[in-house]
C-alpha cells in the first residue's frame, strides 16, 4: 500500500499552534490533506501528531489520526525519518503492508496534487530510494558573502569574485514539501540527501518556508496572489 504521512507535533514555538493556524480561511495543515487526497495517490492519510486537537482538525477535513505519536519522537530535536518509519511500522502492524510512503509537510499550502504525482512517478522510475521536491537558489551560491565581526563584508569563494554569473553551477535546495519513499528506506534510517534520492524541481515561486510571522505573512500574500490568477485564467 502507499501511506501518506503528514507529520504535526503540538509544541511549535516561533508560531505558536503553527499546524492548525488559519491560512487564508483554513487550518494550515487542511490545505496539505487537500492536495493529498486530489493526488489520488494513495491508500490512506494518517497525521502523526502528539496533540488532541490537531489530531480533532486533521480528522475534520478527512485525514486520519488513530495513534498519538510517542514523547520521544515529539521533541524539539525528533528528526523526519523517525517520526516517518514511526508511522510505517505502525501501519505494518495493524493492517496492509505499506511498500511507499511520502511525508508531506502539515505546513506546506502551496503542495501541489500534480506534483505529489510526479513525485511518485519520479520514485518507481529512477530506481531511487526516495524522492523529494527541491527548487532552485534565486542567486548564485559561490557568491554569497557574510558579515564578519568587525561589521565588514566577506566571500564565502573568493576564489569566484570575477567568476560570471551564467558560469556558476546552478544550486539546489530541499523544498520543504514531500519527501516519497520507499517504505524499506524509511525504515532503514536511510539519509535523504544524498545519491538515494531523486529530485522532484518545483519552481520557486511555488515554495515558501514558513518559519517566522514574517514567513507567514509573506505566504499568504504569495498564496492569494496565486489563486487570483488561477481564477482569472
Amino acid at each position: 500500500m502507499r501511506l501518506a504521512i503528514i507529520p504535526a507535533r503540538g509544541g511549535s514555538k516561533r508560531i505558536p499552534r503553527k499546524n492548525i493556524k488559519p491560512f487564508n480561511g483554513q487550518p494550515i495543515i487542511a490545505w496539505s490533506i487537500a492536495a493529498v487526497q486530489r493526488s489520488g495517490c494513495f491508500d490512506r492519510i494518517i497525521v502523526s501528531t502528539d496533540d488532541a486537537e490537531i489530531a480533532q482538525v486533521a480528522q475534520a477535513y478527512g485525514a486520519e489520526a488513530p495513534f498519538v505519536r510517542p514523547p520521544e519522537l515529539s521533541d524539539d530535536h525528533t528528526g523526519t525519518i523517525p517520526v516517518i518509519a514511526h508511522a510505517i511500522d505502525w501501519q505494518n502492524a495493524h493492517g496492509q503492508v505499506v511498500n511507499q510512503a511520502c511525508c508531506i509537510y502539515a505546513t506546506a499550502p502551496f503542495v501541489q496534487a500534480q506534483d505529489l504525482q510526479r513525485g511518485l512517478s519520479i520514485l518507481q522510475t529512477s530506481g531511487a530510494q526516495y524522492a523529494f521536491s527541491v527548487t532552485s537558489y534565486p542567486f548564485p551560491i559561490q557568491r554569497a558573502i557574510r558579515i564578519t565581526p568587525e561589521q565588514r563584508v566577506a566571500m564565502f569563494q573568493p576564489e569566484h569574485f570575477g567568476t560570471r554569473s551564467q558560469d556558476l553551477e546552478e544550486a539546489w535546495h530541499d523544498a520543504g514539501q514531500f519527501y516519497w519513499g520507499k517504505a524499506s528506506a524509511w525504515l532503514a534510517g536511510r539519509r535523504l540527501f544524498s545519491q538515494d534520492a531523486a529530485p522532484v524541481p518545483l519552481p520557486r515561486h511555488q515554495v515558501q518556508d514558513i518559519d517566522t510571522p514574517e514567513d507567514w505573512q509573506r505566504a499568504e500574500w504569495l498564496f492569494k496572489a496565486m489563486q487570483y490568477e488561477q481564477g482569472q485564467a
